[in-house]
C-alpha cells in the first residue's frame, strides 16, 4: 500500500503552514509516500525549494495551489502538464494583480477557460454539498474533478464520509483521500496554533474556533491512513498522481527578441556592436591581443546561445547612458572584453591581465552573470524603462522572502501568548543588532521577565521554532526577469507594495536553482556621488572626467590608501578595511581587487587573511601542494581568496566534475538557509586525500567554502568594485572639496555621517563655508577660495526641516545681490514661519540678522502679505539680543545641520574629561604597545561583523582624531548599557599597536552622555 498526499500547505502559505517545504518533502519520502503535492494558497513561492528537495529525496512532487473563491468555496488545482502549470500561474497572477499586495481576489469568472491542463479537487465545507449556484464547478471541470475527503479525527468522520459518498453518487464525482496538511509532524501543532493567532491578531487563548481542534493536519504514516480511509480513496490518490506528468525542470527561459533590429540575428548584431565599441575604445587601432580575446569570447557566447542576454543588458545600459545615468557592470561576464566594448563596464581587460577564468565557462555550464549598478537616486528611471519596453506581462522584479528574526518573532509570538504591549516592547528592545539569532536568559531578565516562568519558556521555544519562517513577500533590490512571452506562464506575478512595481513569486536563489536568468538592476550610492563629483568639477573649472578617463595608477592615491585614510571612499572605508590597508599596502589595481575581497567571511573564517599577509610581506614562503593548485592560486600567493578559486580547487584538487562544482557553488549560497554542505564536505576531503593532499589543507578549503556560504565574494565582482574604489580614492586625494560635497549631496550612504565627512574634509585642508540663504544652492557646491582653489559651500539641503521645493525656490528667486531681509523671503518665496524658523536655527539667516538670536526674533515678527498690502516690509529698531555662546551655537548646529563648523564638542568638554585622565586620540601613536590608558570621545560607529566571534568594533571621535575600540563579547555584556546608550563614551583599556594600526582593547566602558547636555549626536551601527 502507498499514498500520494494531494493537499499540503507549507509555511509559504504565510501564517498558516507550520513547516518548511523541505521538511514536508523529507518526511513524505521517509514515510514511503509515492508523491506529494505542495498546494500553497494562491502562490508558488515555496515550490522551487520543494522541487529541489524532492529531487534530492527521489520523491515525485506535484505542483498545485489551494484557491478560495470570494463565495467561500475552496478548490485545489494540480498542474497536470506544462500547459496546466502555465494556466495555473496565469490564474494566480490575475487573482493577485486584482487585489492589494498580500491578498487575492477570485470569482467563478476566473475559471471560464476551464483551467486547462489542471486536475481539480473540490474541498467541501461544513455543508458537504455543492449549492445549485456552485454547480458550475462540476460543469467546468467535468472529468478532471474530484471530491476531497479529509478525515481529521474531529468526531464526525463517519458522518462526513457517508455524506460525501452520497454527494459523489449524486454528482457522479469520484472521491479521493486528502490530508489538508499544514505541518510535517504533529509536534508543530503548537507552532501552527500560534501562527493562526498571529494571523487573526488575537491571543491563542481567544482564538476559539479559528484554531484546529487537534494536530491531525500533519503527514500521517501509511498504517494510520489505512485505518482512517477506505482503500479505494487511498488508491485514487495514486491514480491522480499517475495522471500528472509535470516537473519544474521542464521550464525553459526565452529571451526577448525585439532587442535585435530587423534583418539581423542576435549573433550578427552583437558582433556589430562589439566591433563598433572596439573602435571607440582603441581609436588608434585595436591590439591583436584584444581582437583575439574578443573573437574567443564571441565564439563562446555563440556556442552557448547567450547573445540575447548580452544584448538585453546592453539595451538597458544604453538607455541609462542616453539619460546621463552613471552605471557600471559587474560579474563574471561583465568583466569580459565584449562587455568592455559594449560599454557595460569600464574595467579595461588590460588592467586585469592577472584575472583568469573571469568569463562565462562552457566547461562548468554556468549562465552569464552581469549585475549593473546605477546611481541609486535614478535607478527607478531605469526600472520604469524596462517596464515600458517589455510591459508588465513580460518583466517583473524577483521576490525577497521576509523571514522572522528575533525581534519580529518576539513581538508577534509575545502578543499571541497574551503578554502586554509593554512586556513585548521591552523584550524586543532587549535584542540588539549584534545579538544575531541568539536569545538567551540575560535578555529576558533585562526586559524584566522571569526566564523560568512557564509562559516565558513557551515564548522562547516558539520564537526559536519560527525563526527563519517566511513572513511575507517583498521585492528584490533589483533582480529583473524579462521574458519573450508572458512571464505569468513561467511564474506567478503579483503587485509590490511600491506603486508601479510588480514582482514574481520566486527569489533569486529559486531562479538560480531552476537555471533561469535574470538581470540585476541595482542602485549604488557611490555612483551617484562620483557622477556628482564629476559635475561639480565641470561646473567649477570645465574639466570633463569619466570613470574611464580618471588618471590610472596614481602613486599619490595609493599612498593615501596605504595610510588607511579612506573615510568616505567606496568599499574600503569600514573599520576592518582601514585596519587592513596599512598591512596589505595596495600599490596597484589588482591589489585593490584583493583588498575588496579579503575582508569577507570566506577568507576570514577560512583563516586565509594572515597567511596571505605573511606571504605578501615575505615572512612566509609561498608554496603549492601541486602544479594544479599553483595554477589556481598563484595570483593570490597560494591562498584562496575568491569564490571562483574555491570552485576551481574542487575540480583540480578534489576531482569534482564541472557539474558538481556548479552544484557546490549553489549549495555555498544556500547552505545556511537549508543545509546541504555535508555531502560536499565528505566528497571534497576524500577527493583531496586520494590525490595526495594533506587533510588539514583539505579541511581549510572546506572552512573557506563555509565562509563563502554566508557571503562569497567573486573575483569578477571585486574587479568591478575595485575600479570604483580607485576612482573614489582619486577624487578624495585630488579633489576633496568636490568629493565631500558630492557625498553630502548623495546622503544617506556609507559608514559615516555628514559631521564626520565634513570634519575629515577640513582635516585635509578643505575650507568649508556655512549655509547661507544668500549664497547656498540647494546642493552643496564649490566656490573659489582666495587662492582660486575649490572650497565647499554647504547647501540648503543640510537644513533639517526645510523642504526641497522651498529650498530650490529660495535659490530660483534670489536676486543677484541676495535677499535684503527676512520679510522679503516671505513675500518672494512664500516661506511660512516654520521654515523660516529652521533656517534661523541653522544659522542660514545670519547674513541678514547678524546671529541666531536676532534671526529668531525677526522670524517671530514676520507678517504674511495681504491682497491690499503686498509688501509688509517696515523698519524696526534692532533689539539688543546677546549673541549665542559657542556652546549654544554648536548645539544648534548639530540640531539643525547634523554638524558644526565650530570647535569639536569634545574640545569644549576637555577640561572635564581631563579629570578622568583621558588621553587625546593624537597621543596614541606615541604610546608603547600594551600601555594601560583611558580615552573618551563621541561614538560615531559601532559594528559587529558576523565573523568576529562576538567582538564589537566602536569608533570614537575627539577634537584631535579617532580612536578605534575593540570590545570583546564579555566586556560588551558586562557594560551593555553603556555600549548601547553612550553618545559620549569613556573607555579604560589597553593599547594594541601592530605596525601603523592602533586599537584600544576596552576593559571598562563609561557613559558620559550627560556632559553633552542638549547636544544631539548619533552613531551609525552596522552588522
Amino acid at each position: 500500500m502507498s499514498y500520494a498526499e494531494l493537499h499540503a500547505l507549507s509555511n509559504f502559505t504565510f501564517l498558516r503552514g507550520a513547516s518548511h517545504p523541505e521538511e514536508l518533502v523529507e518526511t513524505a519520502a521517509a514515510l514511503g509516500y509515492d508523491a506529494l503535492a505542495i498546494t500553497d494558497e494562491c502562490t508558488m513561492s515555496g515550490i522551487v525549494r520543494a522541487h529541489t528537495a524532492a529531487k534530492e529525496h527521489g520523491l515525485k512532487l506535484i505542483v498545485g495551489s489551494e484557491l478560495r473563491l470570494r463565495s467561500g468555496r475552496k478548490l485545489v488545482a494540480l498542474a497536470q502538464d506544462r500547459h496546466g502549470y502555465a494556466a495555473l500561474c496565469e490564474l494566480i497572477t490575475r487573482a493577485r494583480r486584482a487585489a492589494e499586495k498580500g491578498s487575492y481576489e477570485l470569482t467563478r469568472h476566473a475559471f471560464e477557460d476551464g483551467l486547462p491542463g489542471c486536475l481539480v479537487l473540490w474541498v467541501p465545507d461544513g455543508s458537504y454539498a455543492l449549492d445549485v449556484e456552485d454547480h458550475w464547478i462540476r460543469e467546468t471541470f467535468r472529468d478532471r474533478l474530484w471530491i476531497a475527503v479529509e478525515l481529521l479525527a474531529d468526531g464526525r468522520q463517519r458522518e462526513k464520509l457517508a455524506r460525501l459518498v452520497e454527494e459523489g453518487r449524486r454528482l457522479k464525482l469520484p472521491l479521493v483521500a486528502c490530508g489538508d496538511v499544514h505541518m510535517h509532524t504533529r509536534a508543530r501543532r503548537i507552532v501552527q496554533d500560534t501562527l493562526t493567532a498571529i494571523r487573526h491578531a488575537v491571543t491563542v487563548d481567544n482564538a476559539g474556533f479559528a484554531l484546529y481542534p487537534n494536530g491531525e493536519r500533519h503527514l500521517r504514516s501509511l498504517d494510520v491512513l489505512q485505518h482512517v480511509y477506505p482503500q479505494a480513496l487511498l488508491e485514487e490518490t495514486l491514480h491522480i498522481a499517475r495522471r500528472i506528468d509535470f516537473s519544474l525542470d521542464e521550464l525553459r527561459y526565452e529571451y526577448p527578441d525585439e532587442i535585435v533590429p530587423s534583418g539581423e540575428t542576435p549573433a550578427s548584431y552583437l558582433r556589430r556592436l562589439t566591433e563598433e565599441g572596439m573602435r571607440k575604445r582603441w581609436p588608434d587601432g585595436v591590439p591583436r591581443k584584444v581582437v583575439d580575446l574578443v573573437e574567443h569570447e564571441l565564439a563562446l557566447i555563440a556556442d552557448l546561445g547567450y547573445e540575447p542576454y548580452f544584448l538585453t543588458v546592453y539595451d538597458i545600459v544604453a538607455y541609462a547612458r542616453s539619460q546621463d545615468i552613471l552605471c557600471q557592470g559587474r560579474g563574471s561576464a561583465a568583466n569580459s572584453a565584449v562587455c568592455y566594448c559594449l560599454g557595460i563596464t569600464e574595467v579595461d581587460p588590460g588592467r586585469m591581465a592577472m584575472l583568469v577564468e573571469r568569463f562565462i565557462s562552457k566547461e562548468r555550464n554556468e549562465p552569464p552573470d552581469i549585475d549593473v549598478d546605477f546611481e541609486h537616486e535614478r535607478r527607478e528611471e531605469v526600472i520604469q524603462y524596462i517596464y515600458r519596453k517589455y510591459g508588465r506581462e513580460r518583466a517583473a522584479l524577483a521576490a525577497t522572502i521576509i523571514t522572522y528574526r528575533p525581534r519580529s518573532a518576539l513581538r508577534d509570538v509575545g502578543k499571541a501568548l497574551g503578554l502586554s504591549d509593554l512586556q513585548v516592547s521591552r523584550l524586543a528592545r532587549s535584542m540588539q543588532w549584534w545579538d544575531g539569532q541568539r536569545i538567551d536568559d540575560s535578555r529576558v531578565l533585562e526586559a524584566g521577565l522571569d526566564p523560568d516562568s512557564p509562559i516565558v519558556k513557551r515564548l522562547l521555544y516558539l520564537v526559536r521554532e519560527i525563526l527563519g519562517f517566511p513572513r511575507h513577500l517583498s521585492q528584490h533590490v533589483g533582480g529583473f526577469v524579462i521574458s519573450n512571452g508572458p512571464l505569468s506562464e513561467l511564474v506567478p506575478v503579483e503587485n509590490a507594495a511600491m506603486p508601479d512595481r510588480t514582482v514574481i513569486q520566486w527569489e533569486k536563489t529559486d531562479l538560480e536553482d531552476l537555471g533561469l536568468l535574470k538581470v540585476d538592476v541595482l542602485g549604488l550610492g557611490m555612483l551617484t556621488a562620483i557622477r556628482r563629483s564629476f559635475e561639480l568639477l565641470h561646473e567649477f573649472d570645465g574639466r570633463e572626467l569619466t570613470l574611464a578617463t580618471v588618471p590610472a595608477e596614481d602613486p599619490l592615491v595609493y599612498d593615501m590608501i596605504c595610510e588607511g585614510d579612506t573615510m568616505g571612499v567606496f568599499q574600503i572605508e569600514s573599520r576592518a578595511q582601514m585596519a587592513m590597508l596599512p598591512r596589505l599596502r595596495p600599490r596597484c589595481y589588482y591589489d585593490l581587487v584583493i583588498e575588496v575581497a579579503i575582508i569577507r567571511p570566506g577568507p576570514i573564517q577560512g583563516d586565509m587573511v594572515h597567511p596571505y599577509l605573511r606571504r605578501r610581506n615575505g615572512e612566509e614562503a609561498v608554496d603549492y601542494p601541486s602544479d594544479d593548485v599553483k595554477g589556481v592560486l598563484q595570483r593570490t600567493l597560494g591562498v584562496p581568496i575568491f569564490q571562483e578559486q574555491v570552485m576551481q580547487l574542487a575540480v583540480v584538487a578534489a576531482g569534482f566534475t564541472p557539474g558538481e562544482a556548479d552544484r557546490l557553488r549553489r549549495a555555498m549560497a544556500a547552505w545556511k538557509r537549508r543545509g546541504g554542505l555535508g555531502p560536499f564536505e565528505e566528497k571534497l576531503i576524500r577527493g583531496m586525500r586520494e590525490r595526495g593532499y594533506e587533510e588539514e589543507f583539505a579541511r581549510q578549503i572546506f572552512r573557506q567554502i563555509e565562509g563563502f556560504g554566508e557571503y562569497g565574494f567573486p573575483e569578477s565582482h571585486s574587479a568591478s568594485f575595485a575600479l570604483l574604489v580607485y576612482v573614489s580614492s582619486w577624487l578624495k586625494r585630488h579633489e576633496p572639496a568636490a568629493f565631500t560635497a558630492a557625498l553630502l549631496n548623495s546622503q544617506p550612504m556609507g559608514f559615516y555621517s555628514a559631521s564626520q565627512l565634513t570634519r575629515d574634509a577640513r582635516r585635509h585642508g578643505v575650507e568649508v563655508r556655512t549655509v547661507d540663504v544668500n549664497r547656498s544652492d540647494w546642493d552643496c557646491t564649490l566656490e573659489a577660495g582666495e587662492d582660486g582653489a575649490a572650497v565647499m559651500r554647504l547647501g540648503l539641503r543640510m537644513v533639517k526641516g526645510l523642504s526641497e521645493d522651498s529650498g530650490r525656490l529660495i535659490v530660483e528667486r534670489r536676486h543677484a545681490d541676495g535677499y535684503r531681509g527676512i520679510q522679503q523671503l516671505v513675500e518672494e518665496v512664500g516661506l511660512d514661519r516654520r521654515e523660516l524658523g529652521v533656517l534661523a536655527s541653522a544659522g542660514a539667516l545670519e547674513v541678514l540678522e547678524g546671529h541666531r538670536h536676532r534671526a529668531r526674533w525677526a522670524v517671530a515678527g514676520v507678517e504674511e502679505p495681504t491682497p491690499l498690502l503686498t509688501s509688509m516690509d517696515r523698519y524696526e529698531a534692532t533689539p539688543l539680543l546677546r549673541k549665542p555662546t559657542e556652546g549654544q551655537d554648536i548645539v544648534a548646529d548639530y540640531q539643525s545641520l547634523g554638524l558644526t563648523l565650530g570647535r569639536h564638542p569634545v574640545q569644549l568638554l576637555r577640561h572635564r574629561l581631563d579629570r578622568y585622565r583621558y588621553l587625546q586620540a593624537e597621543r596614541l601613536p606615541g604610546l608603547a604597545n600594551g600601555a594601560a590608558i583611558g580615552v573618551a570621545g563621541i561614538v560615531i560607529t559601532k559594528q559587529r561583523p558576523g565573523t568576529a566571534s562576538g567582538v564589537i568594533f566602536v569608533t570614537l571621535e575627539d577634537e584631535t582624531g579617532y580612536v578605534n575600540l575593540v570590545v570583546w563579547a564579555q566586556v560588551a555584556e558586562q557594560y551593555r548599557a553603556a555600549l548601547l546608550n553612550s553618545k559620549l563614551m569613556g573607555v579604560q583599556g589597553e593599547v594594541q599597536i601592530e605596525g601603523d594600526v592602533i586599537h584600544v582593547i576596552a576593559k571598562r566602558l563609561v557613559d558620559h552622555s550627560e556632559m553633552l547636555g542638549n547636544l544631539v549626536v548619533t552613531s551609525r551601527d552596522f552588522r
